[in-house]
């Protein structure tokens, strides 16, 4: 049969044009870029490689002017939830796709209001005291019912009425006037929240209360409590303990443990119940958690001081990321929230 009519190599799809590129880099490239994947990415790439068909050079070519075209357009790479489905598939089986497109819709439908809705009362009490009433009422007409009557009780009774009437007599409001609404309550209030919160005397003793050990902090509050028993209890719902992190959603431990070193991570975990320490295992990765577990088995006994200051820093970075928004620190209930 003439070389003309030899049926054409099979166009590369999915995970195969991964592959193939990466054989196309060489070991060197292709190892940095590795790095970056997950374990199950690289296993499904590897499998790609390993069956790998021959590709020919007008095909690798053809693969790099796409990447090259693509990367060029920078317009191009804001992403929306359409664009990671549409590059998932061909990649992952189907199930897998529906998994993470379930997941991603869902903190996608996590909205700037439910983010603020775990801020203390009293400082966004403070913030909408400062708001056009319309403002004010559109704020708390979209956080939840919890947080909205807990605001309303800091505010002056003659403009909080005036608020709750407002809140009354809304009208729909269209979509693009609510993004930006939405964009300028962000900027404006959540991504300035740590400066907010530092404004406020409760919450700068809350960070001080925040770095004593167990028993000078119940030694404090209880002395508060008697004396200033109001002060007391808006102490305790700024306050986070290294005890507290279980009742952080799983999602939330997990964005948190990605940045806690392994050796503090063991030493925070020293002389804690076995109850405790699974929920944090279960938040790790599976080669991190034989790590953190084969360390633990084999480490000796620590200072008490050493443990008490690998604890601190896994709650201080707890209390970071939840003043940046990078996780909600919360106990799972309107009522039960911890916020910096």
């Amino acid at each position: 049969m003439p070389a003309a009519s030899a049926a054409k190599p099979r166009p590369l799809q999915g995970i195969d044009r991964v592959a193939a590129l990466l054989m196309a880099m060489g070991t060197p490239a292709a190892n940095r870029v590795m790095k970056h994947f997950e374990p199950d990415e690289i296993r499904l790439i590897t499998r790609s490689i390993a069956s790998l068909k021959p590709v020919s050079t007008a095909q690798i070519e053809s693969l790099v002017e796409d990447f090259a075209s693509n990367f060029a357009g920078g317009a191009n790479l804001v992403g929306t939830v359409a664009d990671v489905e549409r590059l998932l598939q061909g990649v992952l089986p189907p199930e897998q796709i529906a998994d993470i497109m379930n997941d991603i819709m869902g903190a996608a439908n996590q909205s700037i209001w439910d983010r603020i809705s775990t801020v203390n009362e009293n400082v966004l009490a403070t913030y909408v005291a400062k708001e056009h009433p319309q403002t004010a009422a559109l704020m708390l007409s979209k956080v939840r019912p919890a947080c909205a009557a807990k605001v309303l009780s800091f505010i002056p009774e003659d403009k909080r009425n005036g608020i709750m009437r407002r809140m009354l007599t809304f009208k729909p409001i269209v979509d693009a006037t609510m993004q930006v609404i939405e964009r300028t309550v962000h900027e404006d209030f959540m991504m300035n929240f740590s400066r907010n919160a530092g404004a406020d005397p409760h919450a700068r003793m809350a960070d001080i209360i925040n770095k004593m050990d167990r028993d000078a902090m119940e030694t404090v509050l209880a002395s508060l409590a008697s004396t200033r028993p109001k002060s007391a209890e808006i102490l305790k719902g700024l306050l986070f303990t290294f005890d507290d992190i279980v009742k952080l959603t799983p999602r939330a431990r997990t964005a948190l443990f990605d940045q806690v070193p392994t050796d503090k991570l063991v030493l925070a975990l020293k002389g804690t119940d076995p109850e405790f320490r699974e929920i944090i295992l279960q938040s790790l990765g599976a080669r991190v958690r034989r790590m953190v577990e084969q360390e633990m088995a084999g480490s000796e006994p620590a200072p008490a001081k050493d443990v008490m200051e690998a604890r601190r820093t896994v709650t201080d970075l707890a209390l970071d990321m939840a003043g940046r928004g990078e996780i909600e620190i919360s106990s799972g209930t309107e009522e039960d929230a911890y916020v910096r």
